[in-house]
């Protein structure tokens, strides 16, 4: 006697269709394109040309991109629009952070020691980026950053390329505190320090911050921003400090065209 074949069981209605949403999406996509590769802007019936799609598609489509934001029309003719283009400005971000953070990989690996980039913007101090490694740790940020820039070498290379207004403001709002032993005492004291750094020198910091630490940052020319690139070591390395800073420094100038670019991340 013969013995019927078991039924398979019917596919899910996710999976009866598998490609017909991503299908939608390839189409949309190659529209995208399309329009991109067209600085002018396009009419529909060009756009399904160059795209290789069904005109009654691409208008659909069209529609649909039009109605999100991704494209916008103008006298029959289609461009890009601002969705699209805030996509293509965060990929660039992306892209530049990337970069700023290989870069201070390469550098903590042949100088031995952390390193930091921070900028000073809308009134804050912003580490935007560390480079550390198992055997080279990060200064662990026990006391906020942004509150304590008078106590650390990167707030104080920030705040010494401030003008005196916006510095006052930054103090008015962040009053100088010891923070350990040796951070600096009060705010004149602070003010005499900071005028005496000179232009493009390190500036130096032993447990201010953090005890047992020592810090070196160096001040960045990138238009009116001010910017820093730091290191760290543990204090019982002190000795190579300063060496460590101009190491860096050496860097910074053969690659600064590159972190110019990055200042916007």
């Amino acid at each position: 006697m013969r013995v019927p074949s078991p039924k398979r069981p019917p596919a899910p209605a996710a999976e009866a269709h598998p490609t017909t949403l991503i299908g939608s999406v390839q189409r949309a996509m190659r529209l995208l394109e399309a329009v991109a590769a067209r600085q002018h802007g396009a009419p529909a019936k060009q756009l399904a040309r160059d795209a290789g799609l069904a005109l009654p598609t691409a208008y659909h489509l069209l529609r649909t991109l039009t109605h999100e934001g991704y494209l916008h029309r103008d006298k029959g003719l289609f461009f890009l629009g601002e969705a699209a283009e805030r996509l293509s400005s965060s990929g660039a971000q992306q892209k530049r952070r990337s970069t700023v953070s290989d870069v201070l990989a390469h550098w903590r690996d042949i100088i031995g020691a952390p390193v930091y980039y921070a900028v000073y913007r809308e009134g804050e101090i912003e580490v935007m980026c560390v480079a550390d490694s198992p055997g080279n740790p990060a200064v662990e940020e026990w006391a906020d950053f942004r509150e304590t820039g008078h106590a650390h070498a990167v707030g104080q290379c920030l705040l010494s390329q401030l003008g005196e207004e916006a510095r006052s403001d930054h103090l008015d709002r962040y009053p100088v505190q010891a923070i350990t032993p040796y951070t600096v005492r009060d705010e004149q004291a602070l003010s005499w320090r900071l005028n005496r750094i000179g232009r493009m020198e390190p500036v130096v910091e032993r447990q201010e911050y953090a005890l047992g630490t020592v810090c070196a940052a160096l001040p960045l020319t990138l238009g009116t921003t001010a910017a820093t690139m730091a290191i760290s070591l543990p204090s019982h390395q002190s000795d190579r400090l300063l060496p460590a800073a101009r190491q860096l420094q050496d860097e910074i100038g053969r690659l600064l065209g590159t972190l110019a670019l990055s200042i916007s991340i």
